[in-house]
Order: structure tokens, then sequence, then C-alpha cells
């Protein structure tokens, strides 16, 4: 028995990084034998394990963590310069423990098959085929407003609390597993965050915990928006760790949904996509296009404009940057403006 592991634990992080790095080249293999093998029984396990506790575990997972490595550091801070070496072997073996926990709970799933392909779907589309599809979305989305509203000016407020609608989330996703069996969503672990309010001020509006499989959702964001970002953040839980795919089968869940208002969210949703992506190609098409969409539909994307520039700060800039990094760093070569691919997507979809 080995006297003292950390060392070679420590090590451990360099046989780690180069198995990602290769991995990160056979997307097939890891489609094949993590994301559609091993990690549907890790994240079973783990919904069927915290799925049942009314708070988020891991939230509080992460509020002891950040507190014991702060108590470390300080207790530790005299060995960086007496004892260098010891305190970088704990350093290291420290993070390559999270390392390994975090690629094999969740983080493979960044290397798997780009969704397209598993769908059969093409990757690219003509601001054609872009109109086609937008035009028809404004016609679904002004059609289920008005049938909520009544009065195309008035915006939609979901008369459900957010419990509820966590609650009804995962009828979406069995309304999809007709079309896509994989996507089969049992037990549920969807729950509030208990860190909402640095959440919004960090300008995000929910999270998977990695490291617990828990599908975190800030409970101050605008109710409109809950029912999508919820399925989002389970199709996460469903293994497609990239935020486009997320986006999108997040909206899929929202409009196959029985519930009216929850297709109103997600209809909106992915409208609100593809009118960023005219106004990038023709600023002209895409102000002629919102003189054709409810301006309630309108009010409800300013109200939600509206409830994040509310909270502006001087430090948001640095965690969106960060996130950027993040994303860069786990095989999304555009950082947050691949969330654009979502476009791509649904154009296919459509026009499939």
């Amino acid at each position: 028995m080995l006297k003292n592991p950390k060392p070679y634990i420590a090590f451990l992080i360099v046989p780690l990084f180069l198995i990602v790095k290769l991995l990160k080249q056979f997307p097939e293999v890891v489609e094949r034998y993590y994301s559609l093998g091993i990690y549907p029984v890790i994240s079973s396990l783990f919904r069927y394990t915290l799925g049942w506790i009314p708070f988020s575990f891991g939230d509080l997972l992460y509020a002891f963590a950040i507190i014991y490595m702060i108590r470390w550091l300080i207790l530790n801070r005299r060995r960086i310069i007496r004892d260098t070496k010891n305190w970088l072997i704990d350093v290291f073996a420290f993070i390559s423990i999270i390392y390994l926990a975090f690629h094999l709970f969740w983080g493979f799933n960044y290397y798997r098959l780009p969704l397209h392909e598993s769908l059969n779907l093409k990757a690219d589309y003509t601001t054609e085929q872009l109109i086609s599809v937008t035009e028809k979305l404004i016609e679904k989305s002004n059609a289920l407003h008005l049938e909520l509203a009544k009065n195309d000016s008035v915006k939609i407020d979901i008369p459900y609390s957010k419990s509820e609608i966590l609650s009804l989330v995962p009828e979406g996703y069995e309304a999809l597993e007709n079309q896509f069996p994989h996507l089969e969503y049992h037990p549920k672990s969807i729950k509030k965050s208990l860190f909402s309010l640095p959440l919004t001020y960090m300008g995000f509006s929910g999270y998977l915990n990695p490291l617990t499989n828990e599908a975190q959702i800030n409970s101050l964001i605008v109710p409109y928006r809950f029912p999508v970002v919820a399925s989002h953040e389970v199709a996460h839980q469903l293994g497609y760790a990239k935020e486009n795919e997320a986006n999108f089968i997040g909206g899929l869940a929202a409009i196959n949904h029985e519930n009216i208002y929850f297709n109103y969210s997600g209809y909106t949703f992915l409208l609100k996509h593809c009118l960023l992506e005219i106004y990038k190609r023709d600023t002209d098409l895409y102000f002629e296009t919102l003189k054709t969409i409810n301006p309630g539909i309108l009010k409800n994307y300013q109200e939600v404009q509206d409830f994040w520039n509310s909270y502006q700060n001087p430090a948001e800039p640095l965690f969106k940057s960060t996130y950027n990094s993040y994303l860069i760093a786990n095989n999304q070569a555009n950082g947050m403006e691949s969330y654009s691919y979502v476009v791509a997507l649904i154009v296919n979809y459509f026009n499939y």
C-alpha cells in the first residue's frame, strides 16, 4: 500500500488530459460508448439519489467547497514558500480528482457527435431558408399569443408558480420520446438554485451541476422564460453538453408540450434566435420582420431584456468572459458565439 498517494494522484492530471484530448478526436466512440452507454446510467443514478431532495444539494456542495478552499489556502499560505513542492502536489491532486469527476460524470458529452449528424440534418442553410422558417415561427407564435391573450398588444403572463412550471417540464420530454427515444427523462431532478441572486448578477438563467447532475434554474428570471430555460437544463442532464444543442432540444421539448404556455415560451424562444440571425445578415429585413410580430410578443422579449438590464454590473463582463473561455476549452471553438449554431438546427429541422 502506498504511503502517500498524493504525488501519484497529482501526476494523474497528465494522462487524464491526454485521454481527453485523444477522445476528442473520436466523437463516434464517445457517442456510442459514453453518451449513449455509460452516461445515461450515471445520470439516472444521480437523479434517483438526489432528485427527491427538495433543495439543491449541488449548491450546498459548491458552498462547502468554496469555504473549504478559502480556509485551506489561508491555513496553508506559508507553505507556498516553505514547502512549495508538497503545496503544489496537494493542489494538483485536488485538481486531478475534480478533472476526473467532471469528465466521468458529464464532461465527456462535450466530445460526442454534433447533434445535426445524429439527427441527419444539414449544418448550413441559406438566407432564404432562414426567412422561410422565421415566417413559420412568427405565424405559430402569433397564433399562440392570440389564443392566450385575445389581444395582440398584451404580453403573456404564465398563470403558474415557478415550482408548478418545474413540475410540468418532464411532460415535454415525454412528448418527444416517440420521435427521439433517447430523450426519455425519468426520474427528474430540476431545482431552483440557492444561488439565484449571484447567478442573476453573473447573467445566467441556470446551469447543470456536473458533479450532482441537478438542473439548477435561476428562480428570479421572468416566468415567461421559465419553461424553456428549465427544458434547456434538462437537455444538459440528458447528455447534450453544448449550449446550442441544449437550446434546440429545450425548445423542441417546450413546443411539443401539451401545455400551451410551454408552447408559447418555446416557439418565441426559437423565433428570437432566428430573428437575431436575420439581424446579423440584413438589418433592414430584421426591422421589417418585427412589424409582422404581435406587439405583445415583443413586450415579452422586452420584459426579459429589462430584467437583465436591471442587474447589469461591472463584474458581469468578467463572468461572461470566463464562461466564454470555458466553452472554448470544452470543444465549442467560437465560445458564446457558438450559440448561433442553434439556428442551423432550427432551420434544417423545420425544413426537414
